[in-house]
């Protein structure tokens, strides 16, 4: 929709200044309260706004004798082949709004409370995704038989990820970790550092920032259908979740008729760039 000002509907000088911060809610508020937001890859080349990007990811370096390069003529070639991520979810939230209500409200005001309903309607379907991809994706973490304590689990989690291998991977660390759990697991580790004589938790926040080093995070947005997924481990950038969303303008007129339409649409795509470094602990329902 186009940036204008609808002077036969708005009064005030102020009306302007008003749609033009309204005009960057969504995309704002999508990167700073979504989870996956966070958590996703941004290291693509190429606009998402032509339907797709891609990821690139390097094979690590090995070393050969010395003079190798000499008498092959040539060194080794840089490996990173390339993950195409399309953007083929197309979205629509699509609202009428009363002629009453706005004489009421006043269109910014309506504007306002639907941009906010809207924004939560589409940061929880990015964070859906994300972790459904994640889960759908991720290896299969069990825990060792006979460990059952919440925190010998995320330890477990934790030495899984942070020991991978293989032509692209030697070791994580536990910085670049992020351990996402249901709100009963994380509770329940929340409980547990309660527990303990010198925590170095406030027990009255509801955040404790980080356990052995990986940074922990409560949601309600993980998957739970044939198995629940009670949490994921990942490396910061794993998942990639590139977004395309046309912010607000002015409430449009619908045809004949005396209501307004307020619109978000947005497009995106969601695919694990990197299986080996995420990794979902689930429990069959």
């Amino acid at each position: 929709m186009a940036r204008t000002n609808a002077i036969s509907l708005l009064a005030g000088t102020s009306t302007p200044a008003t749609l033009a911060e309204l005009y960057g809610l969504v995309i704002e508020n999508v990167q700073k309260r979504t989870l996956s937001g966070a958590l996703k890859s941004q290291q693509y080349t190429g606009d998402p706004r032509v339907g797709s990007v891609e990821f690139k990811r390097f094979a690590n370096s090995v070393s050969k004798a010395y003079g190798t390069a000499r008498a092959a003529a040539a060194g080794d070639k840089v490996t990173a082949p390339p993950t195409t991520v399309n953007l083929d979810q197309h979205k629509e939230i699509v609202e009428e709004v009363a002629k009453f209500d706005l004489d009421t409200f006043g269109v910014a005001g309506v504007m306002q409370r639907r941009a906010d309903n809207h924004v939560l309607s589409m940061e929880t379907e990015l964070d859906r995704a994300f972790f459904a991809a994640a889960a759908a994706s991720g290896t299969a973490f069990t825990p060792d038989s006979g460990v059952t304590s919440i925190q010998a689990i995320l330890e477990s989690m934790i030495q899984t990820l942070e020991t991978v291998k293989n032509d692209y991977v030697d070791g994580v660390d536990r910085s670049l970790m992020a351990n996402v759990l249901t709100p009963a697991k994380y509770g329940e580790i929340r409980t547990f550092l309660d527990t303990q004589a010198s925590p170095n938790v406030d027990t009255a926040g509801e955040e404790f920032g980080m356990y052995h080093g990986v940074r922990v995070y409560s949601s309600t947005r993980l998957p739970s259908s044939d198995a629940t997924t009670n949490g994921i481990i990942l490396v910061n950038g794993s998942i990639a979740q590139p977004v395309v969303s046309d912010p607000y303008g002015n409430p449009e007129k619908i045809p004949l008729s005396n209501d307004y339409a307020v619109s978000l649409f947005y497009d995106y795509g969601t695919k694990v760039l990197t299986p080996d470094l995420v990794y979902k602990w689930e429990t069959t329902v």
